[in-house]
């Protein structure tokens, strides 16, 4: 099923389109909820630690998968939106060809460099080797991980959400249930949580891409499509290059905050990892809903419908912040019992630091949520240059703040408030670079 995303109302075809990849995501965060949930009831808090810790890392890896996912998608919307039906089906080969070679160099990399990471980030010995251990298992897991990102990039860009929500939600709730059997029934401690992740995805990539390729089939197109591009490659390349950075980069400083966190113990450790579960899940929620405003800003402008673009924008902004308002009340209202569910011993240190997290991030999601938005037109519209200086602004600026403030009276107070800080200023920054933009001309440059 495809949908054409350039007729219509703007606000009803874009909540249409958005509401299930925001389902989507959620049920994809279960993922790393269920190991984290696993790990810390089941193992115990050293455990935990190490998932949440491991964590930090394979968000790297996930960074490669999510450029490349944003790469295609881009391009084959303003493709898809233009009918230029050729173009698009060698545009997914190209991709398709792209992320492979990509996956076994990262595979590579992560193999040879997983240990002197966790070294870097001060892993502490207590949790070194299950930090290890799950690494090095998500690495093997990497193909399904970069090809179902493609995969959704391809089914958001063809107007279609509903699929990947389909099989995400299954996956997820196997996920959990292979979870437990793992580690309470076959008493396989972090690896079974690891090998049970590992699993489960590579069944909903498995699946994914074959959808893809029997609805490809499905497409008529005047001349058949060629295997592989590089004339394409380099128009997703431009896309994805900066999407990789920018993720990229936003691991790297996550990394640099996580060991100003792991100075601070264990208990600290396991806080953190419960709650920063919780706020990962909404800002990728968020995340994800920007990618839809992205495929729609794509899909308009290659149909040359300029107008529907800045009604977009308000849908969306209308759209991000009405989710905002339940999850910001339930953090600050039932945020120590959240925190509750990962911890094995839910009292003391580690559910103060947690709960102080999402105390102070929580009534900033308004804020992010419109940088997203804001950040989800630009890219969609192929402005690249100012979506990264929006997103740098952000990110040195919460870990430039978070590694002074550690060494204050404020301790981890500080590490937390960073984030409101960098946040609010890179939303001011986005904001006033999509007030500037000339919708037509930057049409033309792409036709």
């Amino acid at each position: 099923m495809t949908k054409d995303l350039t007729v219509g109302e703007p606000k009803t075809v874009l909540w249409q389109f958005c509401l299930p990849l925001f389902g989507s995501i959620i049920f994809q965060q279960l993922y790393n909820i269920a190991d984290s949930f696993v790990a810390g009831k089941f193992i115990g808090n050293d455990a935990l630690a190490a998932v949440g810790n491991s964590y930090e890392i394979t968000l790297i890896f996930i960074a490669f998968a999510f450029g490349c996912n944003i790469g295609c998608s881009v391009i084959v919307s303003q493709l898809f939106g233009a009918k230029r039906l050729g173009e698009m089906k060698t545009a997914v080969y190209t991709t398709l060809i792209a992320s492979g070679v990509l996956c076994a160099v990262l595979m590579l990399g992560g193999k040879l460099f997983g240990s002197p990471l966790l070294e870097l980030i001060q892993t502490p010995e207590t949790v070194f080797a299950d930090s290890l251990l799950y690494l090095d298992i998500y690495v093997l897991g990497l193909p399904f991980v970069f090809y179902y990102n493609v995969a959704t990039g391809i089914f958001s860009a063809l107007g279609d959400s509903k699929t990947p929500f389909l099989f995400l939600a299954c996956s997820s709730v196997s996920n959990i249930a292979v979870d437990i059997l793992f580690v309470a029934g076959f008493r396989m401690g972090v690896a079974g949580v690891a090998w049970a992740t590992f699993l489960c995805q590579g069944i909903s990539c498995a699946l994914a891409i074959a959808v893809i390729f029997r609805r490809f089939r499905r497409i008529e197109t005047d001349e058949k499509p060629r295997p592989f591009s590089w004339a394409l490659l380099r128009r997703i390349a431009v896309v994805a290059i900066p999407s990789i950075l920018q993720q990229s980069f936003i691991s790297v400083g996550n990394i640099i905050i996580q060991s100003a966190i792991n100075g601070f113990g264990p208990a600290v450790m396991a806080g953190y990892s419960a709650s920063v579960k919780l706020n990962n899940m909404v800002i990728t929620s968020l995340t994800t809903l920007a990618n839809g405003i992205s495929n729609y800003t794509a899909q308009n402008l290659g149909a040359e419908k300029y107008s529907r673009i800045p009604q977009g924008f308000r849908a969306g902004l209308r759209l991000v912040w009405m989710l905002c308002i339940p999850i910001a009340l339930l953090y600050l209202l039932a945020g120590r019992y959240l925190v509750y569910i990962f911890l094995d011993s839910p009292t003391g240190q580690a559910v103060d630091a947690g709960l102080m997290f999402l105390r102070i991030v929580s009534p900033f999601y308004f804020v992010i949520s419109a940088k997203l938005v804001s950040d989800g037109v630009l890219r969609g519209a192929g402005f690249m240059n100012k979506f990264m200086v929006a997103t740098f602004t952000d990110l040195a600026l919460r870990v430039v703040l978070a590694i002074l403030l550690s060494k204050t009276a404020l301790a981890t107070t500080g590490i937390w408030i960073s984030w409101p800080i960098g946040w609010t200023i890179a939303m001011v920054i986005s904001i006033v670079f999509y007030s500037t933009v000339q919708w037509k001309k930057q049409g033309k440059c792409l036709s």
